[in-house]
């Protein structure tokens, strides 16, 4: 039995709208809203008296999701939102954009603020990582060729 496809990735926000805005700004579209809770999330997810949102966003060529969850109950918990991009765990999510600069002024409305700067590897892309909301890193790769 092999894998059929990677369905989503999940992020936990406290800003729910504020998560959804910077991504549909990305260019991710919306893909749907839902409160969550119930005896069987509690049992998925290893917490008693789970109730969450969340929403669903999704590529424009519907290959890749991202699943932006608020916990009412129980509390999100810690986490260090400004953690460096070399600290353990998953790190960032990346995007490839058709034009860098015009996403990163669309961004930056958004509060998401460039970590180093622009660079060019070889001949191949123009890269950058963003923190968005939530502290979230936001990696956008623009091909160029």
């Amino acid at each position: 039995m092999t894998i059929l496809r990677m369905d989503n990735v999940s992020i936990v926000v406290d800003d729910l709208e504020a998560a959804v805005a910077f991504f549909v700004e990305l260019g991710l579209e919306p893909e749907g809203e839902a409160t969550v809770e119930g005896p069987w999330v509690d049992r998925i997810v290893g917490l008693d008296g789970v109730r969450t949102d969340i929403a669903m966003v999704r590529t424009p060529d519907g290959h890749g999701r991202l699943e932006l969850t608020k916990f009412h109950t129980p509390k999100a918990v810690g986490g260090q939102p400004n953690a460096p991009a070399n600290m353990l765990g998953i790190r960032r999510i990346m995007f490839a954009v058709d034009d860098i600069e015009e996403v990163l002024g669309r961004l930056r409305a958004h509060g998401a603020e460039l970590l180093g700067e622009v660079v060019q590897y070889e001949d191949s892309y123009r890269l950058c990582y963003v923190r968005g909301p939530e502290g979230i890193l936001v990696a956008l790769a623009e091909p160029l060729s």
